[in-house]
């Protein structure tokens, strides 16, 4: 197995920069959907990790994913179509389609989960209620700037 790519350069970013880069991210995919983001339920969570390496491996050097996830409320009858506007928009920037599911009422219904294969970034749209879906976006493991990059 080799560990080729292990010590590559990270993207650099704060983590206030991140958020507000989520949240862009995730407020074009409301747009794309043409949900709206409703106060009373759109709850938007940004949950920061520690990255680790595809063997287990982690850093002192402060890198990070950022999860951030909105509801966007929309009638259920418009998930399926708003699932697939996604999912098309995605692969015209360059993101492969990992799920792709519409069903207007069986369970997994309406789902679209992409990553990009070069920025890593990962996507996902899917209906968890019946007039809600939710939108997540995940960074790639990110370095904040002004740090020493630990090798491995």
């Amino acid at each position: 197995m080799s560990d080729e790519g292990v010590n590559d350069p990270l993207p650099r970013m704060s983590r206030e920069k991140a958020e507000k880069w989520a949240r862009h991210w995730a407020d074009s995919l409301v747009d794309t959907a043409r949900a709206r983001l409703d106060p009373k339920s759109a709850r938007p969570t940004s949950s920061f990790t520690d990255c680790a390496g595809k063997h287990g491996e982690t850093a002192d050097d402060g890198r990070f994913t950022l999860r951030f996830s909105v509801r966007g409320t929309l009638p259920r009858a418009d998930h399926a179509a708003a699932v697939t506007a996604i999912k098309d928009t995605l692969k015209k920037k360059g993101f492969e389609i990992q799920t792709f599911v519409v069903n207007e009422d069986e369970e997994p219904a309406n789902v679209v989960d992409a990553r990009h294969p070069e920025d890593r970034q990962f996507v996902s749209v899917g209906s968890v209620d019946k007039d809600l879906l939710v939108f997540i976006v995940v960074t790639p493991c990110l370095l904040p700037p002004g740090v020493d990059q630990q090798q491995f």
